[in-house]
């Protein structure tokens, strides 16, 4: 999961009026607004209060096709943030004395590489080392087919451990459709109707179910992707594929009423949260820890298909934020920090999001390493087959988008790019250095 970070600031205290807060949504709105209109997002944003919605609208369409718009009812894909709830029934039944963290995986699949060593525990955190299933090259080859649990049990029984269980940790889907396939054999009930007896139904969720063939008389969202010109629809995966690691659907409503309830006591008890939040490099059981400046939200991301979805949840202002998009042309964590910006009225520059259209030979042609003599690092550009990216010696790469032929931009960072024929100038804030290609 990418971290989502901002310079640490400091929030004065002060007597808010309604008129302050109508402003700052206001402002998310526009924000989100601005990102449609420009054909860089489509999808749904909730914001709850403890246990009032402060914010919730929907932008883009469920359906292109048929020109339907979505609305705060419209169901998306949510992906990995079923995670979430397929830990949240593990911890039930521990509660129950059904199992343990402690339990081995060989108690229910002793076919599966080190189950003897593998528990419970190594399940939930991603310290398994069990091989991520989606990682293999065929799984493509699979996604729209329905798969039988003896066909991927056998997949995953013939993958090579990646690591010794519990030395390090490594995200892997693998996980949880064992977790999944566990809580079917403890509660002989299939996972959808647990998901739905246990969380559901319990928390009066309208919109939140295990997903199929995708029925847009259900309001249920299509996913898509912009090629430049316009946006086309994405091919549906069967949900047998993703199962209890990422196959439910859900509004950003259902979302933050699911995660406040979480975390008020009202699906697990108390110190099943907090051993749930414990995080071991890195990860917590089917949760993570998602920054913003001081705060410390909790919460998981998700991506199936072409849905992209965030949910989290800052425990010590009872503040949900859930964002679910079936249109992504802008980088998701970089949206939500653009809507935490605005609702904490920290200083926020709407992003520039003009781009122009550059042929492959002049992208190819900047490609190479260059150095400078004001700043020790290199940077390389390359072109990744979609787009333009630039890394920095030790840092991670970042997309540049093409304002003209010679000049481009990452906005998110207020970086400018200027090439000529040997090299470029960067330009950051008021500092300028120039790059010579090596």
């Amino acid at each position: 999961m990418k971290k989502i970070l901002l310079a640490l600031f400091i929030l004065s205290i002060a007597t808010t009026t309604f008129a302050q807060s109508e402003t700052r949504f206001q402002k998310i709105d526009s924000l989100l607004s601005y990102f449609t209109a420009n054909d860089k997002f489509m999808g749904s944003v909730a914001i709850r209060e403890k246990d009032d919605i402060a914010f919730a609208k929907a932008y883009g369409y469920a359906n292109l096709e048929t020109d339907t718009k979505a609305d705060i009812n419209t169901k998306y894909k949510i992906g990995s943030i079923t995670k979430m709830f397929t830990s949240a029934i593990i911890f039930q039944l521990i509660e129950k004395k059904k199992l343990t963290l402690d339990t081995k995986l060989s108690k229910y699949y002793p076919q599966i590489k080190n189950a003897d060593s593998i528990t419970i525990k190594n399940l939930l955190n991603h310290t398994s080392g069990i091989y991520n299933y989606t990682a293999n090259d065929d799984f493509m080859s699979y996604v729209a087919t329905p798969q039988t649990r003896k066909a991927m049990l056998e997949r995953i029984a013939s993958f090579e451990p990646v690591f010794t269980p519990g030395s390090k940790a490594s995200y892997s889907n693998s996980n949880y459709l064992l977790l999944g396939y566990i809580l079917e054999d403890i509660t002989k009930k299939r996972y959808k109707d647990v998901v739905n007896e246990r969380i559901v139904k319990k928390l009066k969720l309208k919109n939140t179910y295990y997903f199929g063939k995708i029925k847009p008389k259900r309001n249920e969202a299509y996913s898509y992707s912009f090629d430049g010109n316009e946006w086309k629809k994405r091919d549906e995966w069967h949900e047998s594929v993703a199962y209890a690691a990422g196959a439910l659907q859900s509004t950003p409503t259902d979302l933050t009423k699911f995660i406040r309830a979480l975390f008020e006591g009202d699906i697990i008890k108390e110190e099943s949260l907090e051993e749930m939040k414990k995080m071991d490099f890195g990860y917590g059981k089917g949760i993570f820890i998602i920054p913003f400046s001081e705060r410390k939200f909790y919460g998981h991301n998700g991506g199936i298909e072409g849905f992209i979805s965030i949910l989290a949840y800052y425990p010590k202002e009872g503040l949900g934020i859930a964002m679910t998009i079936n249109g992504e042309g802008y980088d998701s964590n970089q949206i939500l920090i653009g809507i935490l910006s605005s609702y904490y009225k920290v200083p926020y520059r709407f992003p520039n999001l003009k781009s122009a259209k550059v042929d492959l030979e002049i992208l190819k042609s900047y490609e190479g390493t260059y150095a400078s003599s004001t700043i020790p690092l290199k940077i390389t550009i390359k072109h990744d087959g979609k787009q333009l990216m630039a890394q920095a010696t030790g840092q991670g790469a970042f997309p540049l988008n093409p304002l003209s032929d010679t000049e481009f931009n990452f906005d998110p960072a207020g970086i400018t790019i200027t090439f000529r024929k040997d090299g470029f100038i960067i330009e950051q804030g008021s500092t300028v250095n120039d790059f010579t290609r090596e």
